[in-house]
């Protein structure tokens, strides 16, 4: 008895082809993956909405950012946001452990272009770059590096004062169109 000639081409192109064919991934893993994806997405947004203060806390008037004092009082980092034209400048106040309220872009000279800026670890800021370390003490204090870029201000009468052009003099940290 004679094999058909079908199942002599199918061996013939399974010897030339292979054996076995390539199996896709399931449908349900990649649909698994995606949603993995989309929910750290949108934990990263809810995190960084939550790092904004109430646009209550902050008025500007007469070229000058107004920051109750007391809201520093926590210890923590409390960042902010001013836009000029399309360019969103983010700066932040933290009092430090010595009772110093200090104000720094939220960027350095080094690390600006990848936009990543600085969180708060206990008593210190921490790069979200490259992990570099600075205690609360020195912001404001030191320039240059990836040390948190100062930004000018004072207090009177119980408020934290800013300058709007002290915060507009930062624009090129934040204007990511020129990262090279």
């Amino acid at each position: 008895m004679s094999t058909p000639v079908y199942d002599n081409l199918a061996a013939k192109k399974a010897a030339v082809i292979g054996a076995r064919r390539r199996r896709r991934m399931p449908l349900w893993i990649g649909g698994a993956v995606f949603m993995l994806v989309a929910a750290a997405g949108y934990w990263h947004f809810i995190e960084t909405q939550d790092a904004l203060p109430p646009a209550s806390d902050a008025t500007v008037a007469g070229g000058l950012v107004s920051l109750p004092v007391s809201l520093f009082d926590d210890g923590k980092a409390h960042f902010f946001e001013h836009k000029q034209e399309r360019v969103l400048i983010r700066y932040f106040v933290v009092k430090s452990p010595d009772g110093v309220l200090r104000a720094a872009f939220d960027a350095c000279d080094v690390c600006w272009p990848a936009g990543k800026g600085y969180a708060q670890e206990g008593e210190s800021m921490v790069c979200r770059n490259c992990g570099q370390r600075f205690h609360a003490n020195r912001v404001n204090e030191v320039k240059g590096g990836c040390n948190p870029a100062p930004l000018d201000r004072r207090v009177e009468n119980g408020t934290l004062l800013i300058r709007v052009n002290d915060i507009l003099a930062g624009r090129d940290y934040f204007n990511f169109s020129k990262r090279g």
